[in-house]
């Protein structure tokens, strides 16, 4: 692998040789080419002169800069740009140490692998990435790197150092227009079946972090030139539609990840609700026991009072009949006295 740049790294009085490496690979990404749509043609894009209206060959493209707010490019050759008073243009100067978390993600941009450039170099480079793993911190700094400066973020990673070109931050656009103008307010139990989800994802495979767009891309091509339909593999359907109910879908999607992993899918998404879903079953089980119960001894206490004040009622009745004959002797037997 060739190195893209070479400079020094200024840590204090101490300055380490570098040479940088591209430690990604655009080529591997997946690149469409421009045709001609009715014949197939290649459509290329050719440096054209905007006076003269012909083809520029390779080496008669310079450079040249458009001050802001004119209309008049300047041409700048190599011997301009080198002689700016940049004390950039061969030297990382660290300006400060930092926690990583501090820089925004949206200022990272390409990233180099950062080799020794002499042996001399071999003993401040493991010292620099020694100290920052040991710190837990991560240097910042300014290069000149292929015509311009840019801010730099420089990290250990693996045993070795790695450099990070950041944007500077003029350079990150604000938000306005993207939040809403309205916030939605959702509930705590919404929150906690969110965070029930997030657990339920487990840990990334391999098979997250294959490019099987490339592939199927790939397949595509081939039954094209094979003059045969794409052979895909069968894959499970995603759901669409507008989600009306936020806590119905959020513990369906825990009872999916769950049940994917063989596990009680269930029980898992019962707690989804914020972990009281449970909890509230056993509260409306043992709520409904006990006014079955209460209401079972309402219903048996008036339906002993029923009984005995029907007993009484046919108790009475009885003495009744009984005494009304008794009367009626009586009564002739006095009839008869007299």
């Amino acid at each position: 692998m060739r190195p893209t740049a070479k400079f020094s790294i200024s840590f204090g009085l101490v300055t380490i040789p570098v040479a940088a490496y591209n430690a990604t690979d655009s080529s591997a990404s997946v690149s469409f080419a421009r045709i001609h749509t009715a014949d197939g043609g290649r459509v290329r894009n050719q440096p054209v002169c905007s006076l003269e209206g012909v083809e520029i060959p390779p080496d008669e493209i310079g450079r040249g800069y458009k001050p802001e707010g004119g209309d008049t490019v300047v041409p700048l050759s190599d011997d301009d740009l080198d002689a700016l008073p940049l004390p950039t243009a061969k030297t990382l100067t660290i300006l400060a140490f930092v926690a990583g978390g501090d820089i925004d993600p949206l200022q990272m941009g390409k990233g180099y692998y950062l080799g020794i450039d002499s042996p001399a170099a071999a003993k401040p480079y493991v010292l620099l990435r020694e100290a920052m793993e040991r710190h837990q911190r991560v240097g910042l700094g300014k290069i000149a790197l292929h015509g311009r400066e840019t801010l730099a973020m420089i990290r250990p990673m693996a045993g070795a150092l790695v450099m990070q070109v950041l944007l500077w931050p003029h350079q990150i656009r604000p938000m306005d227009g993207v939040l809403p103008e309205r916030q939605a307010e959702v509930a705590p139990a919404e929150v906690a079946a969110a965070e029930t989800l997030m657990d339920s994802f487990g840990e990334l495979s391999e098979d997250d972090v294959h490019d099987h767009y490339r592939e199927a891309l790939e397949e595509i091509v081939a039954a094209k030139l094979a003059h045969r339909e794409p052979e895909f593999p069968a894959g499970e359907e995603q759901p669409a539609g507008q989600v009306m109910d936020l806590m119905a879908a959020l513990q369906d999607s825990v009872r999916a990840a769950r049940k994917s992993r063989g596990e009680d899918a269930e029980e898992d998404a019962g707690g989804a609700s914020g972990g009281g879903g449970r909890a509230a079953r056993k509260s409306t089980a043992k709520k409904t026991a006990k006014t079955g119960t209460e209401g079972g001894a309402k219903t048996a206490a008036r339906a002993g009072a029923k009984k005995s004040t029907t007993a009484k009622s046919a108790a009475e009745k009885t003495a009744a009949k009984k005494a009304a004959p008794a009367k009626k002797t009586a009564s002739r037997g006095g009839r008869r006295a007299g």
